[in-house]
């Protein structure tokens, strides 16, 4: 079963730290693009991070600077380091992950709250 466990995530006040990590079952192979989305309350889904199984990097404008994604091809992981966090940042993040030319594969969804 293809499937994505995201852990991390948590209460944090602004200008802190959290670290969200996602790892794919084993059976989640050829993955090419990972990455993470946050839904904020009242909006839409967004992009925030993503990472290629070749090393390529995107980042939202609003996070540049402030984020950090990393990925283990080896084991199927990858992380975001979050820092100097805003109020803004709030919502529920979820990992994704695709293989070539097929839909993403969705987390479960972990919410961050920033308090200011």
């Amino acid at each position: 079963q293809v499937q994505l466990v995201e852990s991390g995530g948590g209460l944090v006040q602004a200008g802190g730290s959290l670290r969200l990590s996602c790892a794919a079952s084993r059976s989640f192979t050829r993955i090419e693009n990972m990455g993470w989305y946050r839904q904020s309350p009242g909006k839409q889904r967004d992009f925030v991070a993503g990472i290629t199984r070749g090393g390529n990097i995107n980042y939202a404008e609003s996070v540049k600077g402030r984020f950090t994604i990393s990925a283990d091809n080896a084991k199927n992981t990858w992380n975001l380091q979050m820092s100097s966090l805003v109020p803004e940042d709030t919502g529920v993040y979820y990992c994704y992950a695709n293989r070539p030319g097929s839909l993403n594969v969705w987390g479960q969804g972990t919410q961050v709250t920033v308090s200011s």
